[in-house]
């Protein structure tokens, strides 16, 4: 039986824009409550202003919403980011930007909901991953790094909140049409690794814009998070489901063989 969203409140962050938004509007025709958590206001939704790599504002801001509707039944951690470059040249405080929000981001939000979720006796948690966690890209090490430390994170939570009614899922999208492509810094370039970079940054940004459009990943994320038993991971976009299928049961080597290909 699917869960009615009937004024449920459902809190998305990064839902100004691309999937986030995507997925708000779908919760949002469904009959939710649903509130937007951003660093900027919405016009479309209930609005929230926070930075998730700050946990005071955070904190702040999922007190205010829990003061304002009495509960919370589920959370879509979305706001992410990425950088692109060789690992050798990348600034290690824009890594650890981003990993601040793409990891730590997530990891606040859920530290901040999970006790109102726990009082009222569940709640469910999607946390937006990406198939980059499943494949470390060439010359986007740490966006496939912080993607596979969040699906880890979720696989232990999942385990951990059981117990109380609490449901995580993760959802990891392939290529989409957002301006997540616009918005990626890229690194210094280096004249050691010739053109290669900037040919798998070319890649990256042309099959992002001709990927799935944001609306296919929300209504994953959606059906997810109604399930009563939702999966531990769902891959959305069907080229993708067979990428990581194949990367499962392929030799490791072989794998790496064609991603250099690909993008190295």
């Amino acid at each position: 039986m699917k869960q009615s969203w009937r004024g449920k409140i459902v809190v998305v962050t990064g839902a100004t824009a691309g999937i986030g938004r995507a997925t708000a509007e779908r919760f949002k025709a469904l009959g939710a409550n649903v509130v937007c958590l951003a660093r900027r206001k919405s016009d479309r939704f209930d609005s929230f202003c926070a930075d998730v790599t700050d946990g005071e504002s955070v904190s702040r801001a999922v007190a205010a919403i829990v003061a304002k509707y009495g509960r919370l039944d589920a959370l879509v951690n979305n706001a992410g980011g990425g950088i692109s470059g060789p690992v050798e040249n990348a600034d290690p405080a824009e890594a650890e930007r981003l990993f601040a929000l793409n990891f730590f981001g997530a990891l606040r939000m859920i530290q901040a909901v999970l006790p109102q979720m726990r009082a009222q006796g569940g709640g469910v948690i999607v946390n937006v991953s990406s198939v980059a966690a499943e494949f470390a890209i060439p010359f986007q090490a740490f966006y496939s790094a912080s993607k596979a430390a969040l699906s880890s994170l979720s696989d232990a939570l999942r385990s951990e909140v059981a117990p109380f009614g609490i449901k995580v899922c993760t959802v990891l999208p392939g290529d989409v049409r957002t301006d997540f492509t616009a918005s990626r810094k890229k690194g210094a370039s280096d004249p050691a690794y010739g053109k290669r970079a900037e040919r798998a940054v070319r890649a990256m940004e042309r099959d992002e814009q001709n990927g799935m459009p944001p609306e296919e990943v929300a209504r994953a994320i959606v059906r997810a998070a109604g399930k009563k038993r939702p999966p531990v991971k769902i891959v959305v976009g069907a080229k993708y489901k067979c990428f990581v299928f194949l990367r499962r049961i392929l030799p490791a080597r072989l794998v790496a063989f064609l991603l250099g290909k690909m993008y190295g």
